[in-house]
Formats: C-alpha cells, structure tokens, sequence
C-alpha cells in the first residue's frame, strides 16, 4: 500500500479514538505529552510517529498497539478504509487539482457514516458498470486537460528547444532525421520487421524493450506519417526523461495516473514537434479568415505537415482556445464492420452532450457530423479519389434539438492503416455564441450546412418521417412520456379524491 495511504489511515484512527474519548486536539495531545500542532498534523496524515510515541497514543486512547498501526478501520469508517485502499482513489492525482489527499480525507471524516456510505454507493456503481480503472485515470487526465483548455506552454517550449537543437527546420521533418537522433544521441535500435511479421501483433504501431541498447519496434504496415509521429513521441520520452510508461502504442496496462500523464506528455511533445505552433498558427488564422468554408486549407495543411487528420485536429484543440479565445470540443470516433460507433476519444471543453457510455445500449445520433463522415466515407467507396490520403471532409453547424445549442463543426473521416474494415472519424466543434463569425469568419456562410441533432436515436422525439436516419425507436423518450403521463394521473386522482 502507498505510505501515503497507511499514514491517512493512522490519522483517521487516532482521530477517531480521541473523538470518541470526548478529548480536544489540545486535550490529547497534552496526555500523550505531543505538541497539539503534531497532532494535528498526523490526524492529517502528513506525519506518522515513531514507535515510542505510538505506544503512548495508544495508552491514552485505551487501545492495543497493533489495534492502532492496523490498516483494518472499524466502524463507521470500514468502507472509507476499503476506498482508500483501492487503486483508483490512491492513485487518483489529488496534487494536480490543487488539493491534499489528507485534506480530503479531512472533509470526509467530518461526517464518516455519511462519507462511508458515499464512497461505498460510488464504488457499487463502479462495480455495476465494470469501470476499470485505466477508465478512471483517463477521466483524470481528460478533466486535467480541460482544466488547463488542453494547452500546455511547458512542452510546447520543450519541442521548440529540442527542434533548435537539433537543427529540425525542415517541414515536414524528415523520418530519416528523427531516426539518426534516436540512434545516435539515444543509442536505439529501431525494427521494422516482427510487428508486421506476426499476425497477433500487427495491431500495435510500436512496442518499446528497455535495454542497454533500447530497442523501438515499429510496424512496417503504418504510413509513413504514422511512423514520424512514433518516433517523435520515442524522443518525447527521451527527451522529457519519462521512465513511468505504456511500453506499447496502445497500452495494455495502465499501472498509475503518472504513466497516463507521461505518455500523454509524450504525444504532446510530438504533436508540438511536427506541428510548430508558430507555423500551425498562421495557417489557423488563414484558415479562418476565411468568408466561405472549403475543405482544401484542411487538405493543404495535411500534406504541409504530413501527418495524420487526427493529429492535426489535435492540434487544433491545443491551440485554438488559447491563441483565438474560443473553446471547442474534440471527438473522434470508430466504426468497424458491425456499423456500431465507439467514442474512442473526447476533449469537452464546450460543455458539450455527449452519449458517452449510453452508446454502448443506445445508438448515437446519425446526423452528428462525426457520424455522417463515416457515412459518406462508406458511401464513396470504390470511387476515384482525388488526394493521395483520401480522407473525407466535411462541415456542419449542429443545432441540439429542444435546446439553444449550437456548433459549428468539421472534420475528417479515413481507414485506420492497421484496420482498414476500421473507420476513424475525427471532428472539432465551436459553440455558436456571439462573437464566433468574427473569429471564424466562415461561421456565417449560409452555404454550412445545418443540421438538427440529438444524443441518441433512444431519446430523439423526431419522427422517422422528420429522420430517415433514424436507427433505433425512441425507447428511451417513450419510457419517460408514460412516467409523466402516470405522474400526471396520480397528480389529478389524488386532487379528485381531496375535492
């Protein structure tokens, strides 16, 4: 268990003994000839006392010794034990927020029969729902990121240093450039053969063996833009000196908050790498200046930078919020050959509705526009493509139906390299307020399209005349209607029988 946690503990016992023993901090502390100010700081947690003096609280407290260092806590703080002894709460990362572990647990001893029952309800629905914890830790990052609107200038500065010193001024930056740094300044060993090799691997881009000499397998079936971008993040870790991370593109087990963080931090240092802010910026502005939408300044931008559309729209939410003074949201999602849709990744920094898990049940709204270009991808199959990426694009201002929510969006929709029968949507939107169309001048082009959207088919009151998209019967909304309408009857009964 983290010392961190077996301090907490103690604290929150000796609390609770010296609660129940009627005694105030001063009180105790002066029979167990402590200082009241030490007291207080290891009913915090944030000291834990040497044996002579733990015998000493025991005495005063009419406890045994081993009673009290035990991590087993007794009533009414048995399930305040269980969660902080669980993953999630010990390695959820307090410290980024702004707030002290032993502060929390302060506020949660206050009222221990309420805050038992609390956790003990959050961690049964947990249970309910299977949420693992690698799900938790990437909330935590998520809510990180939209805490700080996703920009981070700290390694934003870090990939403009490394590009100077290595002389990265070309752009895009050749491959063969980053693999000289990683062979030569790191002492890598890069391979391109057993990933592709082997059928059961194939679905990773890279695997990362530690060594002497570390080696970076990379998959010979990535394009070529896919492979910079792992090795750039290859040299995030490097450079950064992140040694507390995923050793697969994909990871497999995710061990603490502190290994999501540092491959988080990796991928950021190589989206700033290969997408320079200072370049990127001008071509945003460009871009939005623009009175009339095209999708050809999104294709241009592609083939600049070489990399993928997600990366570029990534991109976009680093930067857009901090340097255009807007907020926006970032989704993309996968679509296999069972045409079910997977929100695989989301940055909400519009407060925006999204399913999220109600997708796994229900079915997302058709006409979100990360949606359509899935669609419309499918749709154009076996037909000549004009750009060698062959990535669809496409704009939208979505109007939520029932609400005064709207959006403005595009994005891209292409195959995944390693699963073709795979499509990977990607979209960034703009909440519609005042002040939008002067920031994003093709805000206003009457010719976007608009497009009314709900959550999910479940819970959409049009009818399929109004949505010929529509996927599923509004099950959801038609439960609600007979609550209200049985509510309304109770209401008019109970109102007849007074008269």
């Amino acid at each position: 268990m983290n010392p961190q946690l077996i301090n907490i503990i103690f604290g929150m016992k000796v609390k609770q003994g010296r609660t129940e023993a009627g005694l105030t901090v001063s009180e105790f502390a002066a029979q167990c000839s402590l200082s009241p100010s030490y007291v207080t700081e290891i009913e915090k947690g944030r000291k834990y006392p040497r044996a002579d003096k733990i015998m000493s609280i025991a005495q005063v407290l009419g406890k045994s010794y081993d009673d009290l260092v035990s991590i087993r806590l007794e009533p009414p703080l048995t399930h305040l034990g269980t969660a902080l002894s669980s993953p999630i709460i010990g390695q959820f990362p307090f410290e980024e927020f702004g707030i002290e572990m032993s502060d929390l647990m302060g506020m949660l001893t206050r009222e221990p029969s309420k805050a038992s029952a609390l956790l003990h309800a959050i961690s049964e629905v947990g249970r309910q729902y299977d949420m693992q914890e690698q799900h938790f830790l990437r909330a935590a990052l998520r809510s990180y990121q939209e805490l700080h609107d996703n920009f981070f200038p700290d390694l934003e500065d870090t990939a403009v240093s490394f590009a100077a010193k290595h002389k990265l001024d070309d752009i895009p930056i050749p491959t063969a450039r980053l693999q000289e740094i990683l062979e030569k300044k790191y002492k890598f060993e890069l391979d391109y053969t057993h990933l592709a090799q082997n059928s059961e691997l194939t679905g990773y881009r890279s695997v990362y063996l530690k060594g002497a000499r570390p080696k970076l397998l990379i998959n010979a079936l990535l394009q070529p833009h896919q492979v910079r971008f792992a090795l750039a993040r290859e040299l995030g870790y490097q450079y950064l000196g992140l040694t507390n991370r995923a050793i697969t593109s994909s990871p497999d087990q995710v061990t603490s908050f502190q290994q999501v963080f540092n491959d988080f931090k990796a991928s950021y240092f190589a989206g700033a790498l290969l997408i320079p802010g200072r370049l990127i910026l001008d071509d945003i502005q460009a871009y939005f200046d623009m009175s009339r939408w095209s999708p050809q300044p999104l294709l241009n931008m592609l083939d600049k930078y070489d990399v993928s559309p997600e990366s570029l729209l990534y991109r976009f939410s680093e930067l857009v919020p901090q340097f255009f003074g807007v907020k926006l949201h970032y989704l993309r999602v996968h679509s296999g050959a069972d045409n079910r849709f997977k929100l695989v990744k989301q940055l909400n920094l519009n407060r925006l509705r999204v399913p999220n898990g109600l997708a796994v049940d229900e079915h997302f709204c058709r006409r979100w526009l990360v949606v359509r270009l899935i669609r419309e991808l499918r749709e154009a199959a076996g037909k000549p493509v004009t750009h060698p990426k062959a990535p669809v694009v496409g704009v939208q201002m979505s109007d939520y139906l029932d609400t005064n929510n709207h959006f403005l969006c595009f994005g891209f929709a292409r195959p995944l390299s390693l699963t073709p029968n795979t499509i990977s949507s990607s979209i960034i939107g703009f909440r519609r307020e005042n002040g939008l169309s002067g920031v994003i001048r093709f805000a206003a082009d009457l010719a976007v399209p608009q497009v009314t959207i709900n959550e999910t088919c479940e819970r959409c009151s049009l009818t399929a005349v109004q949505c010929q998209l529509r996927a599923a019967p509004p099950t959801v909304l038609e439960n609600k209607l007979v609550h209200a309408n049985r509510k309304q009857a109770l209401r008019q009964l109970i109102a007849q029988i007074r008269e």
